[in-house]
């Protein structure tokens, strides 16, 4: 088989697990790690995709997205949840 399309495919198929894990980084307490997933996904098709094209491009790009919006999301209420709990410790009373 021709080494381009298997590239081709690969792109494709990781474009497609970059979209599902975008998605599964909304979910609540454990959406941080698929939104870092898929933006790791993504960083590793868009390399890819300097040397061939990727027909699943929308796929990455909305998956990326999500992935983006979400990760911002859990950081900042784990950061906003860390930050209540450290500071009831460190605050007398």
């Amino acid at each position: 088989m021709n080494p381009d399309a298997i590239a081709k495919i690969k792109m494709f198929k990781s474009s497609q697990r970059c979209l599902l894990f975008g998605l599964l980084g909304f979910i609540p307490a454990i959406g941080l790690v698929f939104a870092l997933i898929a933006l790791w996904i993504s960083g590793n098709v868009r390399q890819k995709e300097k040397q061939l094209w990727n027909a699943a491009k929308p796929y990455r790009v909305i998956g990326a997205l999500c992935a983006g919006v979400s990760a911002i999301l859990w950081s900042g209420v784990l950061i906003f949840a860390l930050g209540s709990v450290l500071l009831s410790l460190w605050v007398p009373g």
